[in-house]
């Protein structure tokens, strides 16, 4: 299995994650030339060689207008429609080049534009990449907003980000998730997440480490502190793990076919870096979350409805038991397993489309088959086959939607499709 290991002893930034990532890539200098052909408003993207700790990396800069936001800023720039003519007085204690601000440091009377995730959505709208990036670019801004909503008390609505800090921020995330489509992984692994310690100033005040954003949206995720002062993660970092972790943990064993680093600016005693690790997994173990829950007064409609939804919000496996309930009811008993990282939108899913009033959370272990899909010529055209291998065993089933439609098409049943075919394999 194609996996991806993410090391974040020392946190994790979108800039730093990009660079990491494009240390992976065929040609780099290709990519970014993709990258900036994007037309990002204003976005210019440069890589250079960094070394820390006596390890060469690769440094990204995002400059907006020609200009590259330095250490002092960081994505602590969401602001609410009340908020929009404010000092402008951010000052920050970060370990890491962050992606977000503009120079606070010196006192400035211009005002903004802020942009809301309406504006957010009209860009990315507008980019030339594939459906799949547009959404995954959609998904990460969604984690951060709902983030500083969450944070502040306020509808994601009313949460805006600084001109800059959203072109910086929209490059880096849309970067990563231009790399996570060429790169391919099919599991993606990150490491506890180092988020630093200490306490970080921002307009609203003295906030802890981690801010109240970055802490929101690595619920569920393991992170410790440390002995270094300062943020080490940033809530777009964050986010970026959040959505593309199929889980957190250890390294797994791993056959490694290439090795990223991508560097932030400042020094330390610890190589200031985050690593990427591409290589082949066996098939194994991986963790999940199984959430379950009973109901008794729900129709069988609702609870078929229920499972498309759950499916959609991209649940891994949804089954229901007959269960004997309270008072003497027939009821039910549905178990959703997810990925770690999805916990939170499943939860509020089953909230959402069930009737239940508590649901039940276990991280559980699993073992599966590595997957693959592979087109078979047949009397018919082509058509999928899923082959499933590991552990001494090899199964192979051709899809069933792909047999279903011939059936449908030759006035046949299934079953025939599937003799005709294995008859002329």
């Amino acid at each position: 299995m194609k996996t991806l290991y993410i090391e974040c002893n020392m946190g994790a930034a979108g800039d730093m994650l990009t660079a990491a990532l494009l240390e992976l890539t065929k040609d780099p200098d290709e990519f970014l030339k993709k990258l900036n052909a994007l037309n990002i408003p204003k976005v210019t993207v440069t890589k250079e060689k960094s070394v820390k700790c006596g390890i060469t990396g690769t440094h990204v800069s995002v400059k907006v207008d020609g200009i590259e936001e330095d250490e002092n800023m960081h994505d602590h720039h969401h602001h609410h429609d009340d908020d929009h003519y404010h000092d402008h007085e951010h000052h920050h204690d970060h370990d890491h080049e962050h992606e977000h601000h503009h120079d606070h440091d010196h006192e400035h009377e211009h005002h903004h534009h802020h942009s809301s995730m309406h504006d957010i959505e009209h860009i990315v709208k507008d980019l030339n990449v594939s459906a799949k990036v547009k959404k995954d670019v959609l998904a990460v801004y969604s984690l951060i907003a709902e983030a500083e909503s969450h944070a502040h008390d306020r509808p994601v609505s009313e949460i805006h980000f600084h001109e800059v800090g959203t072109m910086d921020a929209i490059a880096d995330v849309t970067a990563v998730c231009l790399l996570m489509e060429e790169l391919a992984p099919e599991n993606v692994v990150v490491s506890p997440v180092h988020v630093g310690s200490g306490q970080v100033k921002c307009a609203h005040g003295i906030l802890p480490v981690p801010a109240p954003a970055t802490a929101y949206i690595l619920k569920d995720c393991p992170i410790y502190g440390g002995a270094v002062r300062g943020e080490l993660c940033t809530p777009t970092g964050a986010a970026l793990l959040k959505h593309f972790a199929t889980g957190f943990g250890n390294m797994p064993v791993m056959k490694v076919s290439g090795v990223g680093y991508g560097m932030g600016k400042k020094d330390f005693e610890t190589a200031n870096c985050v690593r990427v690790m591409l290589g082949e997994t066996d098939s194994g173990s991986d963790t999940v979350t199984e959430l379950s829950c009973n109901m008794d007064d729900m129709t069988a409609e609702d609870l078929g409805f229920a499972t498309v939804k759950l499916f959609e919000e991209g649940a891994l496996e949804v089954f229901t038991v007959p269960a004997g309930m309270k008072k003497n009811r027939p009821g039910t008993l549905l178990t959703v397993l997810c990925k770690n990282a999805d916990t939170d939108r499943i939860v509020r899913a089953i909230f959402k489309y069930t009737s239940t009033i508590g649901i039940r959370k276990h991280v559980v272990e699993r073992y599966t088959l590595e997957r693959k899909t592979e087109d078979v010529e047949t009397p018919y055209g082509n058509v999928k086959k899923k082959i499933s291998s590991g552990y001494g065993v090899t199964r192979e089933k051709f899809e069933y939607d792909d047999l279903a439609k011939i059936a449908s098409e030759k006035n046949i049943s299934v079953a025939e499709v599937r003799k005709v075919i294995d008859e002329n394999r």
